[in-house]
């Protein structure tokens, strides 16, 4: 069996990979005086020999290329990062702030959030030497890192409606919580133009144009050594790293009350995590550009296609996919966890009461998706049986009155068909 051979080598040469490591981190210079270097060696190889385990031993996702060790991977990750935020969590903000300094010693200090306001004016004539440069001073690394996130994004989603819906209603989000966060306040420009139009609207074009050419493209998978030219070997080595078939996500929210209410919940959760990563940094005290803030954003990025396949499979199909992926379930559960923490440590900041034209705006958005719920899969549905009950009963005595082939019409009654019709038995009392 070809492939059972090839789980056996490859469980070989993980395990192989992972001894060497361990021996040499074993045979490092030992330092018995300073503990915490070896905590951290422990703690580091405690982490790899999970991994390992998991690369080989795990379950398998609905992915599978460029090969289904690599989602093990991250699957395991997650767990890992899941375990490390419920360790922050548990600390106090004090000690939790200063642990972040066994991961870098530059962290542990406060740091001054970046306010995008200010002035407005997208042409300043009083600064002569460059009037544009209000636009300039906006556009840094985030310009393409919105464009490339909501390029992912839309791989993930699938669906241009919902893409546009948190990507306008983030939007929002950030009108509503600047008064708790510096980094939300920016230029209405900057809001609607460079990030809507530009930056998430071209990134989810592109991300609709692979699409679009992901779902048409012909999935006809040759084996590397049954190919004869070197370019068709090439071309197969990088069509590797695309996916071994494609799935069309439909969504249809407004199909039933089950897939509204899940519709809603991906919005919802989608929204938390991207609050999630400005509210973390602000309390862990992390800069913006540090790599810990651009790790979180690939995990995000591997993990989050396979939770949102697992969820459209839940979703589309629940008597086959009888519950819940275990992607979905760790990605939820850090995104709660994540939230957890900023609530736990800057409560203040997070508790601070939203302005009272804010909370009327969002007051009537919630009022008007829960009115339309009721209507849509209550008041209409009912409406609708009503009507069709009412169109049945209208069609029976016309069905009754329709004339026979005889001349004569249908008899409106049992009694009339057992003892004939009116005229009949008058015409026998005669």
């Amino acid at each position: 069996d070809t492939k059972a051979v090839f789980d056996f080598s490859h469980t070989v040469t993980v395990l192989f990979i992972l001894t060497c490591a361990l021996v040499y981190v074993t045979l490092l210079e030992e330092t018995p005086q300073d503990t915490t270097y070896n905590a951290k060696r422990g703690i580091v190889a405690s982490i790899l020999v999970f991994l390992c385990f998991g690369v080989t031993q795990a379950k398998d996702g609905p992915f599978t290329r460029p090969h289904p060790a690599y989602w093990r991977f991250w699957l395991c990750v997650t767990v890992v990062y899941e375990l490390f935020l419920i360790f922050i969590l548990f600390q106090t903000v004090h000690d939790g702030r200063q642990f972040m300094k066994y991961i870098d010693p530059k962290l542990g200090v406060p740091l001054p959030e970046r306010d995008y306001g200010g002035n407005c004016l997208m042409y300043d004539p009083g600064n002569t030497t460059d009037p544009f440069h209000n636009i300039w001073d906006k556009i840094d690394g985030f310009v393409p890192a919105h464009f490339l996130g909501w390029y992912i994004k839309t791989l993930m989603i699938r669906d241009w409606w919902m893409c546009m819906i948190i990507s306008v209603m983030f939007e929002f989000l950030e009108y509503s919580l600047e008064h708790q966060l510096p980094n939300f306040s920016e230029c209405w420009w900057d809001h609607w133009i460079m990030d809507v139009l530009v930056c998430n609207g071209l990134g989810i074009y592109c991300g609709m144009k692979t699409l679009a050419w992901l779902s048409m493209k012909p999935y006809q998978w040759q084996g590397l050594w049954n190919i004869l030219t070197y370019k068709g070997k090439i071309k197969r080595i990088a069509f590797q790293f695309t996916p071994y078939s494609w799935v069309k996500f439909e969504w249809k929210p407004a199909s039933n009350l089950r897939r509204w209410l899940a519709v809603l919940g991906i919005i919802f959760m989608f929204l938390l995590a991207e609050l999630n990563t400005f509210y973390l940094k602000f309390v862990l005290w992390m800069p913006p550009e540090h790599y810990l803030v651009l790790l979180r954003l690939v995990f995000f990025v591997n993990v989050g296609g396979v939770a949102m396949r697992e969820i459209y499979d839940f979703m589309d199909d629940p008597k086959f996919h009888k519950k819940l992926g275990q992607q979905a379930w760790l990605v939820a559960a850090i995104t709660v966890t994540e939230f957890l923490i900023v609530v736990k440590y800057d409560p203040n900041t997070i508790m601070l009461p939203l302005p009272f034209f804010i909370t009327q705006c969002w007051f009537l958005g919630i009022v008007l998706i829960f009115g339309w719920t009721v209507w849509r899969f209550f008041f209409r549905d009912i409406t609708l049986r009503y009507k069709e009950t009412r169109q049945r009963k209208q069609e029976v005595p016309a069905d009754r009155d329709r004339p026979l082939g005889n001349g004569s019409t249908a008899t409106p009654s049992g009694r009339s068909k057992l003892n004939g019709s009116s005229e009949t038995v008058r015409q026998r009392k005669s």
